[in-house]
This record gives C-alpha cells, sequence and structure tokens, in this order.
C-alpha cells in the first residue's frame, strides 16, 4: 500500500537535471552582463583618463610672439591646411571685412560675413571655409600668450559703425608700434594688444544679452568637440564617444548632422585626416610610427583610408607637398 503520491525516480532525476541546467544558463547570463558592464566601464574610463600623450602626438608648437597676418596671404598657403578639422596651440581672431563663407567652431558650422569677429582659444576644434573674395585680417596671439582673452569660442557679428572703426585702429596702432624703431615700442605694442582683448570682451558681453541658450544637441555637439579633440588619436570609434557620452551613435550623429552639416564618423575621420597630412608634411616619422599615433592598427589600413579621403597615397602626398 502507498503512503503518498510522488514522482518516479526518473522523473526526479529529470526535474533535477532541468533545475541545474537553468541555474548554470542563469549564471551565464549573469557572468555575461558583468563582463559587459566591465568592458563598457573600461572603454569609458579610458576615454575619460586616456594614455598620456607623446610628445608628437600633441599640438603642433606655435610662436611666442603675436602675428598679424592678412586673410587673402592665408590663402595662398594649401587649402586643407584651412578646411581640415585641425587645432592649434594659440587663440586665433579673424575679423572679416568683406566676403563670406562658413566656419566650424567646437561642432557648430556657422556662416560669416563682412564685420564678423571670429574667436577660436588654444586647442579648439575648427575649419574654415574662406572664399575666394573674403577680405580680412588674422590676428594670432602666439603660444602662452598673457593677453586675457575669452576660454570659450566667439561669433560676433558687429553691425555698430563704432566698435567696427575701433578694431581696425587697434589693429593699426599694434602694426604700427611692432614696425617701429621708437624707444618703447615693444611695450606699446604689448599695450595695445591688451586693448584688443579688452575690445574682445566687451563686444562679447555685448552680445551675450541677445545669445539664445544653446540646444541640447548643441550642447552635446560641443562635448562630441572637446572629447574628440583630445581623443582622437586613441583609435576610438564613434560607438565608444557615444557611450562615453550617454547617448547612442544614432542620436550623437543626429545631432551632428544638426549642428554642423556632417555626421559624427566624418567630423572623426576629417581631424585625423588633417593630423595625418600635418605628419606628413611636418615630419619624417615613418608610416607606420604615423599610423600608430592615430590609432590605426597596421600601416596598410591607414593607407587604405587616407587614399580613400585624399585620392593619394600617403607617400604621394609628402612627396607632391
Amino acid at each position: 500500500m502507498k503512503l503518498f503520491n510522488g514522482p518516479s525516480l526518473s522523473d526526479l532525476n529529470a526535474t533535477l537535471k532541468s533545475a541545474a541546467v537553468q541555474n548554470h544558463r542563469a549564471a551565464a547570463q549573469v557572468q555575461a552582463a558583468q563582463l559587459q558592464a566591465t568592458r563598457a566601464q573600461a572603454t569609458r574610463s579610458q576615454i575619460s583618463h586616456p594614455a598620456p600623450q607623446s610628445r608628437e602626438a600633441s599640438l603642433p608648437s606655435a610662436p611666442e610672439c603675436l602675428r598679424i597676418i592678412p586673410i587673402p596671404r592665408l590663402l595662398a598657403s594649401n587649402r586643407w591646411q584651412f578646411e581640415g578639422m585641425r587645432a592649434q596651440a594659440e587663440a586665433v581672431l579673424l575679423w572679416i571685412t568683406r566676403g563670406q563663407g562658413r566656419v566650424t567652431m567646437a561642432g557648430l558650422t556657422r556662416g560669416y560675413g563682412a564685420h564678423n569677429a571670429l574667436f577660436i582659444p588654444a586647442g579648439v576644434m575648427h575649419s574654415l571655409d574662406i572664399g575666394a573674395q573674403t577680405q580680412g585680417i588674422a590676428i594670432f596671439f602666439g603660444q602662452n600668450s598673457d593677453v586675457t582673452l575669452p576660454q570659450s569660442v566667439q561669433h560676433l557679428r558687429i553691425r555698430e559703425a563704432t566698435p567696427q572703426s575701433e578694431v581696425l585702429g587697434i589693429i593699426e596702432q599694434i602694426q604700427r608700434e611692432m614696425t617701429s624703431d621708437k624707444i618703447g615700442a615693444d611695450r606699446a605694442a604689448r599695450h595695445h594688444i591688451g586693448l584688443l582683448g579688452v575690445w574682445l570682451e566687451r563686444q562679447v558681453e555685448a552680445a551675450r544679452a541677445d545669445a539664445p541658450k544653446p540646444s541640447a544637441a548643441k550642447r552635446l555637439v560641443a562635448r562630441f568637440s572637446a572629447l574628440l579633440e583630445r581623443d582622437f588619436r586613441t583609435g576610438h570609434g564613434i560607438a565608444d564617444y557615444a557611450q562615453a557620452l550617454n547617448v547612442t551613435p544614432t542620436h550623437l550623429t543626429r545631432a551632428c548632422r544638426e549642428c554642423c552639416g556632417r555626421s559624427a564618423s566624418d567630423v572623426l575621420q576629417d581631424r585625423r585626416h588633417f593630423e595625418a597630412c600635418r605628419l606628413l608634411t611636418e615630419t619624417q616619422a615613418p608610416m607606420k610610427d604615423i599610423a600608430t599615433s592615430l590609432g590605426f592598427s597596421t600601416a596598410a589600413y591607414f593607407t587604405r583610408t587616407f587614399q580613400q579621403r585624399s585620392g593619394k597615397t600617403p607617400s604621394a602626398f609628402r612627396k607632391g607637398m
């Protein structure tokens, strides 16, 4: 006589086996999730705290002294030096007197015209589309300049005649003292350079009241631009940057297209390409070293990517310059 009804021994063994399989699968899923989280954290940490860069990977050095150069003279050099995404080790102020074009600063592309002042701090990624009819003056402040200057990019549309004549007068005074052999000319030039910084500060303050609050897309692209300028040599892809910014790659690309008319990938590749051009023309570093410094896995991959973007191999580009 049976005292109770229960499963047979074979059924019990099957149940135990099924439970063991489910426990094993659950443990595997937990382990996979932990591994994915660890990798994601490592990627964010690597982007947020990149490895120290070599001297060759840093920004190219700039002269210590201030230089004032007419914009048409800048156009006499190769256009890739202006149209490519780049950054400089010194601040620059462009005062446009005639013509028009487009400028990208910190990930935002805008058109410029006559009586526009474009200020780009040191280390900020930017590119310029300078039209053939554009006239104006570029003021390079020199590396480690002690002039008080804005900490962020500025695009100022100076509509009133008084500040327009003021900036031209200050620039003329600087040029006059820089070329003078009179006593105290260097000191006088430095004082006028300081006045140029004051003029710029006042125009920024005057424009601040009318400036609209930047949209979420503009704020995101500005953060992406700063992060990219710091880390573009690491070989990270757009997915890595998006993860570090806590957005999806699709959202980051959409914001870039809205703000500068290009995808996030285009901005990244343009910055890497400009740096490759600079290293090819300004150094004698071997191709494999340039490829490694820009995060390419092999020299062959670097050569293929460079040729697709410029129509020339790196060797041909170097020889042609």
